[in-house]
């Protein structure tokens, strides 16, 4: 499949999704819920919010993330086009790619552009900031690039989204581990560049990898 296709669905569905702004608008307002409710449960002691303000920010953007994951192929395996593409002879895997790529933009770029403020709702310390924004630019596609291989095993089901969490939650473990263990590095001094490293080379891993894998859970979803 040439750029002269990728390019016209690309820009599709980055407009369907623009239509459903209701849909556009549920990560986001998913992940300010969750990380607004976290201080009035604790506590608004600085000290507190400090301590916790990563792990809130990124199981926060990990829950928002999974929540858009149901519907990344369901409306086109439910009119038909999905099936279309399958047995038009283009390659499943780059639209796969694009697919992903659409949710990364709709639902995980905002979390990075918000993530300054959240920062500061939450009292992260300013040494840590930097890292936060990193970790989450470098992670959040990773997380919609897994994601998309749930969905892809879960589009032909019904109900398909509880069982969707369920497979992508163990995949998200590793990547939140080292997205925090970077932060709490940068906001303690202490080297963090090695938690990136690991965290670029799972997303050029998710890049090369993942499509595929998308494409044979399609497959298997749509005989």
């Amino acid at each position: 499949m040439s750029g002269r296709v990728l390019l016209p669905l690309l820009r599709r569905d980055l407009l369907l999704a623009y239509r459903r702004r209701t849909e556009l608008l549920l990560p986001l307002v998913f992940l300010l819920v969750v990380v607004s409710l976290f201080p009035l449960g604790v506590g608004p002691g600085p000290q507190v919010l400090a301590r916790i303000a990563v792990g809130v920010i990124w199981i926060a953007a990990l829950l928002a993330t999974v929540v858009s994951l149901d519907g990344l192929f369901r409306s086109d395996f439910e009119d038909g086009s999905l099936e279309q593409v399958a047995v038009s002879g283009h390659s499943l895997a780059r639209v796969a790619l694009v697919k992903a790529l659409v949710h990364w933009l709709v639902a995980g770029l905002p979390i990075v552009l918000l993530s300054p403020l959240l920062a500061i709702w939450m009292n992260l310390p300013e040494g840590g900031l930097g890292a936060l924004v990193a970790s989450l630019a470098l992670g959040t596609p990773t997380l919609s690039l897994l994601g998309a291989i749930g969905a892809a095993l879960t589009v032909s089901l019904n109900r398909g989204g509880q069982l969707l969490s369920l497979l992508v939650f163990p995949l998200y473990v590793p990547i939140l581990i080292l997205a925090t263990s970077a932060v709490s590095s940068a906001t303690d001094s202490l080297p963090y560049n090695g938690q990136l490293g690991l965290l670029a080379a799972g997303l050029v891993a998710a890049l090369t990898l993942a499509p595929m894998a998308i494409a044979a859970a399609l497959k298997l979803s749509l005989e």
